[in-house]
């Protein structure tokens, strides 16, 4: 079986073929810890997370690394708005945004690099681009000269106009080329600082990620996530100042082989942000929906394509997994013994996630075994293999999450639970018409009891 991935740097869709076949090497730009995770955040990391789970399957040994920003001006500003110290609010949303991502079924990088635990690395890296004249010293601050690289642009494909306009930052005179960019820059009063050579100051943000992919992966390496955000300044500037490293000329596939961009999530068609008071927050949803309803809605269109978040797909991949759910919960699904990777319809599965994560296929698939496990009289035991199969390649945990229980939010569990005693008052009183008449108002809200010797019991019954 042959992986095809779409490198946004060529913008074609290639066959795979890593480096080395023994050492598949992978590089996903993390977050910049000062506040929870977004839906956007989230979709980079589910993403990443899938095509991980699924070079799995082929190669043995698959290394991914994913850092955390936890030195920036967005954190350095939240540190002065809350009056709280830098570390505190690194910290802290450090350990949320793993607690997030593992409701969501993604699983922790193998090496997690934080960006102010490799500031040696970064000098000494900046401190090679002045010696190669690729860098100059100004104004206390060291600047990558972009017109000494001459791939400069060919990721984003922007005119040397659209680089200046697009490159977030305000032109300062001391700049040789209004798109040149900050590799290290003086400290202000009260900011986290560090001794350099040009003196103390701290990093910018493009160098941290050179630094630590170098470190961790070494150059090159097989593929490089991100956001579609990120192509440019960022991933821009990580090519142009990593290949410098390496040699004059050197082209960006010694940097990285391919280039793998998720699309845009926006909510209403508007791209999310504090002035419209959008931003929908992993850490809210998940009040609402579980980590597979939001994994799953996720992973319902394909990763390249623009997202619109709404309710109306949360609900829907809320009511497909209560679907599934249901359809496994009178079999055993901890078996799996027998080796599915040559079964013909598991093929036809891969197939779909094989051609760069083509999951709304590999759904279609997927919904379709569930079609057939209906009819009673087929041999099930095979077919319910390759769905647990499927499912834990897609990262979607059946087995230790009840769903048609989770996902009902807390409001309507405890409507819910209020007409069940209500109801079990009305019993008591021997009131059975006002019992019968809540247990139709229970079954029109999807709801079915089941009275037992423990108590009434209760199941949704959305489909």
């Amino acid at each position: 079986m042959t992986f095809y991935i779409y490198d946004s740097f060529s913008r074609e869709k290639k066959k795979f073929e890593p480096i080395n076949s023994d050492d598949v090497r992978i590089y996903a730009c993390g977050p910049t810890v000062y506040n929870y995770a977004h839906i956007g955040n989230a979709r980079m990391s589910v993403v990443t997370d899938l095509l991980v789970r699924v070079l799995k399957t082929i190669y043995k040994n698959v290394k991914f690394v994913s850092n955390i920003t936890d030195i920036d001006d967005k954190i350095i500003e939240a540190s002065k708005v809350s009056g709280k110290k830098i570390q505190d609010i690194t910290e802290k949303f450090h350990k949320s945004y793993n607690s997030d991502m593992k409701n969501l079924g993604v699983n922790k990088p193998d090496l997690q690099p934080k960006a102010t635990e490799h500031i040696k690395e970064m000098i000494e890296m900046i401190e090679s681009l002045i010696k190669k004249n690729v860098a100059y010293i100004e104004n206390k601050h060291v600047l990558f000269n972009v017109q000494k690289y001459k791939y400069y642009g060919k990721l984003s494909r922007r005119t040397r106009e659209e680089q200046i306009a697009g490159s977030r930052v305000e032109v300062a005179s001391y700049k040789k080329n209004p798109e040149d960019f900050i590799l290290w820059k003086p400290s202000k009063d009260n900011e986290p600082s560090w001794s350099s050579p040009w003196g103390e100051g701290r990093p910018g943000w493009h160098i941290e990620c050179s630094a630590m992919s170098k470190k961790c992966l070494n150059f090159p390496f097989d593929i490089h996530c991100g956001g579609i955000d990120l192509t440019f300044p960022h991933h821009e500037n990580e090519i142009a100042q990593s290949c410098s490293l390496i040699g004059s000329d050197c082209k960006p596939d010694n940097f990285s082989k391919y280039w793998f961009h998720n699309g845009f999530v926006t909510v209403s068609g508007e791209k999310m942000s504090k002035s419209l008071g959008n931003i929908k927050l992993v850490n809210d949803i998940l009040k609402k929906y579980s980590g597979n309803v939001i994994r799953l809605s996720l992973l319902s269109s394909h990763y390249r394509q623009p997202m619109d978040w709404s309710e109306k797909i949360l609900e829907q991949s809320k009511k497909t997994l209560i679907r599934f759910h249901k359809a496994l919960s009178e079999y055993d699904i901890r078996k799996n013994e027998q080796n599915l990777m040559k079964n013909e319809n598991m093929l036809d599965f891969l197939k779909a996630l094989y051609d760069d994560l083509n999951t709304p296929k590999a759904l279609a698939i997927l919904n379709g075994w569930f079609d057939k496990l209906k009819k009673k009289d087929l041999p099930n035991g095979l077919l319910i293999q390759q769905i647990i199969k499927a499912l834990n390649i897609l990262g979607l945990n059946l087995e230790e999450i009840k769903i048609s229980e989770n996902l009902i939010d807390e409001n309507k569990k405890k409507e819910i639970e209020k007409m069940i005693e209500d109801r079990r008052i009305a019993r008591q009183k021997k009131d059975f018409k006002k019992a019968d008449e809540i247990r139709e108002k229970l079954k029109k809200m999807n709801i079915l009891i089941d009275d037992t010797s423990d108590g009434t019991k209760w199941t949704s019954n959305d489909k």
